[in-house]
This record gives structure tokens, sequence and C-alpha cells, in this order.
């Protein structure tokens, strides 16, 4: 006890020193006049609001619009804003978007959607990689600790709130992650970066870029990172530490003005550390485990863009995925082959049309280690198919901007599925614009609902709900005739930048789901299978949950000097679920707090120094309960020669620890989120 009182002074005094030394460095660097060193890098943070709201995106309509007349819920997250925040995964830099909920549970595992109904496996959020999606047909979510990539190699990460169906696909449903890296000709050269620190033990990236003939040119990296485990209200310790080696390359070619090529690649290998709280028909009737599961895969991607003119232009990808990954209850090996075409025209001088087609194939082979859980059967080959169509409209000199389309898909699980959308921007101005929506989504069922066969757990003999003298097993069953889950969404939006020194981005919503998915006891019956008979009582999917959520969605950037600048956001959300209290068994309910907000500062001062604090405060969860806290981090970044940098980031300070979610999907220990030092330097020639 002695030794945990020490420990505990020593983090809290060293958060002290660290806070009231950075606090010191401030003041003393803003007494000099000289704002900003004459050698200080042009980033991102110093152009002015009017161009940084003139910066494409791409995912509200598959083409390159400016971010400010986008008719959709979204953000931007720049290479910027996550070098200078310090985080070092990409889970971490989600925190920044407004309306996205985004929960560590442990070392390795997180919880990640967009406007509810979060959990370990969030079913209701699509994220993609360079056009390629990682959303888990298997379990229907992500597996984020598969998801990877060399930070300094992102261009840009476009977050959509609200369904993306209509372009992007079932499962889109609350919201669209799209990750971008960088063409290899804006990597050129070589850089080596490392560090290490309480919770990143150790981590250390390079690369190495340069010219293919005339037309081309490459880069090849490779990555590794140690990460501690957490400790959990139980003790120290949470046996979840985490390690992974990654490697990877991407090469472009522009062989004419009109013909664009890319090929890139990666690998990883890693292992996880898993502790879990399984069901067993023997007393004591449950039974934890531990173990590093090992997680692995690459995939290879190939895309081809050709330019028939400013206006039309065709895209061609086709990438294939392998993952592998030994759970504590099971192993899952995955091959995912994909295709998709994409076509842009006009159509007129008032019309430009969107239209594509796409393919995928995905081969599964799950094998069960750990008897409360089978797959029925245990290999599948699945296919997709699917088009949509895109008609964008402009009116009064295109400030007026009508866009109408649909998705249409067919998968071995729903069959055939439409998810229409309609959306509207008026651009009042160059410095307002407001946007209205109309969407209709989907989610697909899994495997999981499918196939999947679970004991959940088991009520002992004798033990309330039960007077057999048998133990119960509360079993799932998968069932062929789960359909899909479906959401009608309304959103609107406004924009408007004040003065050059401050834009407002305004988004709210309604959302209406229906045939959501939950599970209610269904028959019992005696099972004398060994190792020891037992009451069986089913728990079946059905399709009908309902229910209602809207919200508010705000994001700020003021300018307040040309060296000071603030990123502010809040998220309020309210969500109705209409189930019946009597039933005892739901598991989409997930939870998301009331209210989220998010101010970063970003600095550049004297002498190459860049100091960015960032406080977060997340409301409370109510089911299981997660008290609401406040986190604050800082991060100071010097440069001082050319080539080189040094960081220093301190996560967490308000708070000596704190969980912030509670996952009984698969019964995983929740972990106490801890404060964090680490510092990192950057070569770079």
């Amino acid at each position: 006890m002695n030794t945990i009182k020490q420990e505990w002074r020593f983090k809290s005094k060293g958060r002290d020193v660290l806070v009231v030394l950075l606090t010191s460095i401030f003041f003393f660097l803003c007494a000099d006049k000289k704002v900003c060193g004459e050698n200080f890098s042009e980033d991102l943070i110093d152009l002015s609001l009017e161009e940084l709201m003139s910066v494409e995106v791409t995912s509200v309509s598959r083409k390159a619009e400016k971010l400010a007349h986008a008719p959709a819920a979204v953000f931007l997250i720049t290479s910027d804003d996550i070098l200078r925040s310090g985080v070092t995964t990409i889970q971490d830099a989600l925190k920044m978007v407004p309306g996205l909920q985004v929960a560590r549970i442990n070392s390795n595992r997180w919880a990640i959607t967009s406007r509810g109904f979060n959990s370990l496996f969030a079913n209701k959020l699509l994220v993609m990689i360079d056009g390629r999606t990682v959303y888990d047909p298997i379990f229907s979510g992500v597996f984020w600790s598969s998801q990877d990539i060399m930070l300094e190699d992102i261009d840009r990460i476009e977050v959509i709130r609200g369904p993306g169906a209509t372009l992007w696909g079932a499962n889109a449903v609350n919201g669209v992650i799209n990750i971008s890296t960088k063409n290899s000709k804006e990597t050129t050269g070589t850089l080596i970066s490392g560090g290490a620190g309480t919770f990143e033990k150790i981590f250390g990236s390079t690369r190495l870029g340069g010219n293919i003939g005339k037309t081309g040119t490459y880069r090849v990296y490779a990555k590794y990172f140690d990460r501690g485990d957490l400790d959990t209200k139980e003790g120290p310790g949470g046996d979840d530490d985490w390690d992974m080696v990654q490697g990877g390359f991407r090469a472009d070619w522009e062989t004419a003005e009109e013909d664009k090529f890319t090929l890139q690649g990666d690998i990883y290998d890693g292992k996880t550390g898993q502790k879990s709280i399984f069901a067993q028909l023997e007393f004591p009737y449950q039974k934890t485990i531990k173990g590093d599961p090992k997680i692995s895969g690459g995939n290879f991607l190939s895309r081809w863009n050709h330019s028939f003119s400013e206006t039309s232009d065709m895209t061609l990808q086709l990438y294939y995925d392998r993952t592998e990954r030994d759970e504590l209850e099971g192993s899952v090996d995955r091959d995912t082959i994909d295709i998709d075409f994409q076509h842009r025209f006009p159509l007129g001088n008032f019309q430009e049309i969107v239209w594509g087609a796409g393919y995928r194939y995905t081969h599964d082979d799950l094998t069960t280690i750990y008897p409360p859980t089978k797959f029925d059967p245990d290999t599948r080959d699945d296919d997709l198919f699917s088009g949509f169509l895109q008609d964008e409209l402009f009116f009064f000199q295109k400030r007026l901007r009508l866009t109408l389309g649909s998705k249409f898909e067919h998968n071995d699980y729903s069959g055939f599925e439409i998810q229409p959308n309609g959306r509207i921007a008026w651009i009042i101005n160059k410095d307002q614009v407001i946007w209205a929506s109309a969407s209709r989504a989907v989610r697909t069922p899994s495997r999981q609902e499918s196939d999947v066969t679970f004991i959940q757990s088991v009520i002992p003999p004798g033990a309330s709900g039960n007077f057999s003298p048998f133990p119960m097993a509360l079993t799932i069953m998968g069932d062929d005739d789960f359909d899909s889950e479906t959401l009608v969404a309304l959103e609107l939006g406004y924009r408007i930048k004040i003065a050059n020194r401050l834009s407002v981005d305004i988004a709210t919503f309604y959302n209406t789901y229906d045939d959501l998915r939950i599970i209610t006891p269904g028959a019992s019956f005696l099972d004398f299978t060994p190792p020891s008979p037992s009451i069986v009582t089913l728990l079946e999917s059905e399709n009908s949950l309902e229910a209602d959520a809207y919200g508010i969605e705000a994001a700020f950037k003021w300018h307040l000097f040309s060296w000071w600048r603030l990123n502010m956001g809040y998220t309020f959300l309210y969500m109705d679920l209409d189930f019946d209290d009597n039933i005892p068994y739901v598991l989409e309910k997930g939870d998301y707090p009331d209210h989220q907000i998010s101010i970063r500062s970003s600095m550049d001062l004297p002498h190459n120094l860049k100091l960015d604090l960032w406080v977060r405060y997340v409301d409370n969860l109510s089911a299981p309960h997660v008290s609401a806290y406040t986190t604050m981090d800082i991060c100071l970044i010097w440069e001082p020669c050319k080539g080189m940098k040094l960081s220093l980031q301190a996560a967490n300070l308000l708070e000596s620890e704190q969980q912030e979610y509670i996952d009984e999907t698969l019964f995983t220990e929740p972990a106490e989120v801890e404060q964090s030092f680490y510092g990192k330097v950057t070569f770079e020639f």
C-alpha cells in the first residue's frame, strides 16, 4: 500500500511540475515580441480561414469539392492536426471530431461510433483507408487494433457524421471515416523517428522515398511500437499490452496529364494482450482466460484514374486484403477481393452525373478455440454486388445545388437493398452556406447474427431465475431470417465565416431507426451434452426495436492572432429507444455521452517552438455506468534546425486514471486510462 501511495504521489507531483514548467515556458516566450521564428516551417495552421474553408474534400460526393460547400456534416483532420496534437494512434486523433464517440476500453481495444450505438463492435460506422474498407463482415464493426498507419504519411482524415450509404454502401449508417495517405511525391527523402515513454514504452518508424524514372515516385516504410498494459479497478496490470511491427510501400505515376496510377500495400504482425471472462457449465460457472492473441495480415491496392476533361473522369480500383486474428475464443482467417469503378461527367450546363459499380468477394475460415462460441458453417463465401447513381443539379449560377442519388446492393444475408439520398446546398454568399439532407441507410446482417452460437452466461442451480438442479445456459443463436436494420435521417447544417477570424459549422439531425436488433428469451430445453447436463434457454435475435435520436454538433475555428488558433467542438446527443423494459436482454443499446466538449489551442512561438494544449470533457455513461471526465493533453515541439524535431507530450494530466468505456460484448475487463508521458525525436532529410 505504501508503494502505491508513493507511486501516486510521484505521478501527481510529476504532473504538477510539468504543468508549471510548460506554463512558465509559454509566458516566457510570449514576452518576446518576435512571435514567430524566421525559420519556422509553414503549416496548415498558417492558412487563413478562407484558405482553410477552400480545402477540398472527396468523401461527401465522391469528387473534389470545397469543404465549405459540402452538403453534409463533414469534419477534416489534417496531417498538421495529427502531428501537433501529439497523438500516437488514429483512434486518439478521431477524438477531435464533434459528433464522434471515441472511448478506450483497454490498451488495445476501442469503442468508436458516430451519433450513438457505441460498443466494441460498433456496427453503424464505415471506415476506409485509401478507399479500402476495413469494416469487418463477421462481427459488424472495426478491429481497431489492426488499423495502423505511419502518422507522418496521413494526408487527411475526412469524417462524415450521418448516412453516407448512397455512395459508400451498406453499414455507412451513422457515419463514414475516410483516411487518405499522401501521394508518394510528397514524401521523397528519408525520415527517421523514434521515442519512448511511460505507456508508449518504445516506438519508431523509418521511411525512404524517391523517384521512379521521370514520371513516378515511391516510398517504403517500416514501423514498430510496444505499448504497456493499463490497470483495472481490480489492481495493476490488465494483461492488455500491445505490440506490432508493420511495413509497406506506395508508388505513384503520372504518365500523362490525364492518367494517374497508384500501387500500394502493407503487411503487419503483432499481438494484443487480452483477459476475458467466459461462461462455463461447471462450477464456478465462469472462467477467466488470459493470453496474447496474434494479429497479422496484409493488403495490396491498385488504382487508375483517367481524366477526360476538367469536369469528367473515371477511376478503377482493385484491392486484396488478408486478415488473420487469433482471439481467445477462436481464430479468424479472411480473404477479401474488391473491385470498384466510378465515372463522372457533365450532362448539359447544369448537371453533373456520378455513377459506379462494384463487386466484393469474401472468404473466411473460423476456428473455435473456447467451447461456448461456434459458427455454423465455419467456412463461408460471400458475394456483394453494388451500384450507385448520383445526379447533381446547379441553379442560379451554381449558388443552389441539388443532389439526388441512390445506392443499390445485393448481399447474401438480406438480399437486395436500396439506399436513396437527397441533399441541397444554398451558397448564400462566399461566407455563408446552408444545407439540408434526407437519407435512408441500412446495416446489413453479419455472420454474428446469422451463424453464431454463443453461451452468453450461465445461471447456477437454485439461483434467481433458475429453480432447477441444473445450470441454465443463456445461449444466443444465429438466425438466417434476421433482416437489415434501417435508418431514415433528416439533417440541417449552417456554415459561416466571420471577418476571416472565426468560422462556425453547425449540424443538426433527427434519426429514426427501425428493425434494430434485440435479443429476447425463447424456448428452453434440457441438454445432456457433456461436460454436464444443463437447461438451455435460447436468446433469439429479432428486428423489433425502434429508436429516435436527435442532436447538434458544432465546430468553431477562431484565429485570435496569426500565431494562435483555437479549435472548439461541442456535441449534444439524445436517444429514445422503444423497447419493453420487461425484456432483460438487449444488445443493441450501447451507450453514449449526452454532452462532449473539445478545445484545442495551437500556438507558434518564438525560437521555432510549437505549443498545443487540448482539453476535452466527456459526459457520464449510464449503462454500464462510467463517470464523466475531463482530460488535458499538452504537446511541445521544437525545431532546433531544419530537418530535426523534438517532441514532448503529456496526456490525461487532470486525472491520475479514469475509465472511458465498459464493454460487455466479450466480457473484456475494462481498463483505466492513465497519465502518460513520452519524448520523440524526428529527423527528415
